[in-house]
């Protein structure tokens, strides 16, 4: 429910420069995707939830299958599918949906069992929390977590401080200078807000 909810939202704004035939394409690849974390029943619903919020803030659901510098990334690193960085990610080869989804979920699940050693109440957290969580680590990594005032605030109790700690994570390197990046001021902000849903 909660994938084809955001799947209804996003869809629609992230093809809107696309010509009718990239559209196609990107709607088959975007069905093929969300089938493939709404049908994978090893994982949890907040990782479902956290891929597809990854999907939607890293590439507007298209599938990115050839590797590229991300400008913005810290060590300007080499990139594929929804934000995968790291040894996985070779120069020049192309990552069908399928190799793009079997990393981004290894990287999720990942995250998903350090994150209870790192909060002891993450299992008792909502769906949201811990997607968000998730969406957090998978885009800023568990060291920027373990050292933020985001983790600091949810051991506190505070939850809902915690989740507007979302909010700050706004910016990126620009020319040697660290600026609002307008794609991570919307995931921050929209992050907040689902995160402190229903607190």
């Amino acid at each position: 429910m909660l994938v084809s909810m955001l799947t209804a939202i996003g869809a629609a704004g992230g093809s809107a420069y696309l010509g009718e035939q990239d559209r196609a394409l990107a709607r088959t690849q975007l069905t093929e995707y969300l089938q493939s974390v709404a049908a994978d029943t090893s994982t949890s619903d907040a990782v479902k939830l956290a891929m597809v919020l990854g999907s939607y803030y890293e590439s507007s659901y298209r599938h990115i299958g050839t590797p590229y510098i991300d400008r913005y990334g810290r060590g300007q690193p080499l990139t594929v599918c929804n934000g995968i960085t790291g040894k996985e990610v070779v120069a020049g080869r192309y990552y069908t949906p399928a190799d793009c989804y079997r990393l981004e979920k290894d990287r999720y699940l990942e995250a998903e069992r350090f994150l209870p050693k790192s909060v002891p109440t993450y299992t008792a957290a909502t769906v949201f929390q811990q997607a968000v969580a998730l969406d957090f680590i998978h885009n800023k990594g568990s060291g920027a977590f373990s050292t933020s005032t985001y983790r600091r605030k949810w051991i506190a109790g505070d939850t809902v401080g915690a989740c507007r700690e979302n909010e700050r994570w706004n910016k990126g390197t620009v020319n040697g200078v660290l600026t609002v990046l307008p794609g991570l001021k919307t995931r921050g902000n929209v992050n907040s807000d689902l995160c402190a849903h229903g607190l």
